[in-house]
C-alpha cells in the first residue's frame, strides 16, 4: 500500500510566516527518506497558496510527484509543463481551507472528458476524486476513468452510528472499483488516529493520502517520526 503525502499546508505556513522560502524541497526529501511513496501539491485557479514555482520545485525534488487540480482547461498548461507522475482531478473548492471536494461526474460532463483526454494524450496518468458511492464509481467508469480517489473527508467526522454505515458503503465502493479493475485511493481527513478504521473497512485500496493530519503530526515530532508512525498503521 502506497502512502501519498500532500504538502499543501507547508505553502500555507510559508505565507502565514511571510517567508519567501517554502522548504518544499527539503520536506520532500525527508518525507521520501522516511517512507513516503509520493508527494502531492494542489493547485487552484488563483494559484494560491500553491504557486506555479512550487510545482516546479516539487517536480525537481520529488522522485514521485502528484498534482491535484480542479477540472479546468485553463490550468492544463501546468501539468503539461511539469509532467507529474499523476494528476488527480477534484471538485471546485468552495472554502478557503480544507480539502477539495469530490467530482460529480454528472455535472462535470463534457469538460471532464476533455481534460481527461488531454492528459491521456500527454501520457499523464489521471485519477478522479469522487464520493465513495456505487453510482459515482459507475459514472466515472462509464467515462473511461481507470483510477479513482474515494473522498473520506465527510466520513471521518460522522457520529459513530452514522460512520459505521458509511464505512460499509466505502468498502462496497472499493470492492466494485477493484472488480472494474480500477486503481483506488482514499483521501480526506485521514490521520494516524482514523486511518486504521478506514483500512479495516477497505483493506484493498492501493494508496492512502494524508495532508493536514500528517503535517500536524510532523510539526510535533518531525517528519521522519510522523511518517514512520503513519506507515505502521498501514500494515
Amino acid at each position: 500500500m502506497r502512502l501519498v503525502f500532500s504538502l499543501d499546508s507547508w505553502t500555507a505556513l510559508r505565507d502565514f510566516a511571510g517567508d519567501d522560502q517554502s522548504g518544499l524541497g527539503a520536506a520532500a526529501v525527508l518525507a521520501e527518506l522516511a517512507g513516503v511513496d509520493s508527494l502531492r501539491l494542489s493547485i487552484n485557479e488563483d494559484l494560491a497558496p500553491v504557486r506555479e514555482a512550487d510545482v516546479e520545485e516539487m517536480r525537481r525534488s520529488a522522485r514521485a510527484f502528484e498534482l491535484c487540480m480542479p477540472i479546468s482547461q485553463n490550468l492544463l498548461k501546468i501539468p503539461l509543463g511539469a509532467r507529474p507522475d499523476r494528476v488527480v482531478l477534484v471538485g471546485d473548492r468552495h472554502e478557503a481551507a480544507g480539502p477539495a471536494p469530490a467530482v460529480d461526474a454528472r455535472v462535470a460532463g463534457n469538460v471532464l472528458g476533455t481534460v481527461l483526454r488531454t492528459l491521456e494524450d500527454a501520457g499523464i496518468p489521471t485519477s478522479v476524486r469522487i464520493a465513495p458511492e456505487i453510482e459515482a464509481i459507475r459514472a466515472v467508469h462509464g467515462q473511461g476513468v481507470v483510477d479513482v480517489e474515494l473522498f473520506t473527508g465527510h466520513l471521518v467526522d460522522l457520529p459513530e452510528a452514522e460512520r459505521r454505515g458509511a464505512l460499509v458503503a466505502l468498502g462496497d465502493g472499493v470492492r466494485l472499483a477493484s472488480k472494474l479493475r480500477m486503481g483506488v485511493a482514499v483521501a480526506g481527513g485521514l490521520d494516524d488516529r482514523n486511518v486504521g478504521e478506514i483500512l479495516a473497512a477497505a483493506p484493498s485500496v492501493d494508496r492512502v493520502v494524508s495532508g493536514r493530519g500528517l503535517t500536524r503530526r510532523s510539526l510535533l515530532v518531525g517528519i521522519d517520526r510522523a511518517v514512520r508512525d503513519f506507515r505502521d498503521r498501514l500494515c
